[in-house]
């Protein structure tokens, strides 16, 4: 049986719907506005259970999903949205084992969903400029177990990537264009390479770039996410939609055969 264990990270669904997320710790006590749970309560309790404050408020036990854990990481900049890693995953074919770079690092959503999908045998080289958003990222990445999958590099992308041969790459900076050289010298044959911009205008001048530079295949495109009320008798879309967060391009270099 699927039980909680000290040092798991755990979610708790109140009736309303309202979620928890924090790391059990034996002997540590959670607040909540319900009335307050003993973390030694919760552990050794199995998964899908129900568990009870202290003011009998019912709440629910459950493994948090990726998409919890990136809706709830704490954020000092914006973050890139659930939505958009979903497919960025997709199209760099990242998976176990996988060796990718991306910069810069932000809060380290992408971060997390990288390091999550390479697993223990694979690496994330993640770099920034801004040692105050790695520490950000190295603290939300310490909640979830993932951080010996990632390296930190603290430096600008134009003076290169310590890498070599990745099998992907991903930039969510504002000038991609600029770094293109350092790409092509860090991807493996063959690799992929994406990126995130917000404003046509800069997907323009990248597309360009890429073209003079001898990327093969370009795409780009938006994705909108727009979830349905879960009423039966009254099902239609939600009063809000998360719509236009930022522009994917992908493409590959062209090596020499």
């Amino acid at each position: 049986m699927d039980t909680a264990q000290n040092g798991d990270l755990i979610m708790l669904i109140a009736p309303k719907k309202k979620h928890m997320l924090f790391k059990l710790q034996a002997d540590a006590e959670m607040q909540t506005h319900q009335g307050v749970l003993m973390h030694n309560d919760i552990i050794g309790t199995p998964y899908g259970s129900k568990v009870f404050t202290h003011m009998n408020a019912e709440l629910r036990l459950l493994r948090p999903t990726l998409r919890d854990i990136l809706l709830h990481t704490k954020r000092r900049s914006q973050i890139i949205f659930p939505k958009d890693i979903g497919y960025i995953l997709l199209r760099l074919s990242i998976r176990s084992g996988s060796r990718v770079i991306e910069a810069g690092t932000g809060s380290g959503a992408l971060t997390t969903a990288l390091a999550w999908a390479v697993g223990e045998s694979g690496k994330v080289y993640s770099y920034d400029r801004r040692n105050d958003l790695q520490n950000v990222a190295r603290k939300n990445l310490r909640k979830t177990d993932l951080d010996n999958q990632v390296e930190f590099h603290l430096r600008d992308i134009s003076e290169g990537f310590e890498e070599k041969a990745v099998d992907a790459l991903f930039l969510d900076v504002p000038d991609p264009q600029n770094y293109l050289k350092g790409v092509r010298s860090a991807l493996k044959n063959g690799g992929a390479f994406g990126a995130l911009l917000p404003t046509t205008t800069q997907v323009s001048v990248l597309l360009e770039a890429l073209e003079n530079d001898n990327f093969l295949n370009p795409d780009v495109c938006e994705i909108l996410l727009r979830f349905y009320k879960p009423v039966p008798a009254r099902l239609r879309p939600a009063d809000k939609m998360v719509a236009h967060t930022g522009y994917l391009i992908f493409a590959r270099p062209d090596f020499p055969s």
